[in-house]
């Protein structure tokens, strides 16, 4: 019996915070500002669940490692793009079938707005970005 991503089970990574490069403004790509992520990643983990086996399951550490780097190494013109890059990367892990990510800019340089923007994306292994 084949699984669907809505049978799968899913890890949860929140707060990855980072200091980044990307935004329309030149300022945003020279001077930078903060940036967080909340991944939901979709997977089978039923038999992780039985042998206890890292090797059976997803190395959180490595993906928190990936997004770091894709975080404080872009320079994109969209928080847009940058998720889509990110969901491309977790992705691209063998056992994950589907990522929800949430990316915050923290502090987005809007004159007299205190607060944050943030972009959601789900995408499915396979779907087109």
């Amino acid at each position: 019996m084949t699984s669907t991503t809505s049978d799968l089970d899913a890890i949860q990574i929140s707060g990855i915070r980072c200091y980044g490069y990307t935004g329309y403004f030149p300022e945003e790509q020279v001077l930078g500002q903060w940036f967080e992520v909340d991944l939901t990643i979709w997977m089978d983990l039923s038999v992780t669940g039985s042998d206890d086996q890292l090797e059976n399951t997803l190395n959180y550490a490595d993906v928190v490692e990936r997004v770091t780097n894709l975080l404080e190494t872009s320079r994109f013109k969209t928080i847009e793009k940058l998720n889509a890059v990110i969901i491309e990367a977790v992705l691209a892990f063998d056992p994950v079938q589907k990522v929800h990510s949430h990316l915050v800019k923290v502090s987005p340089p809007i004159p007299r707005f205190q607060g944050s923007i943030a972009i959601s994306m789900t995408r499915t292994k396979g779907e087109p970005a």
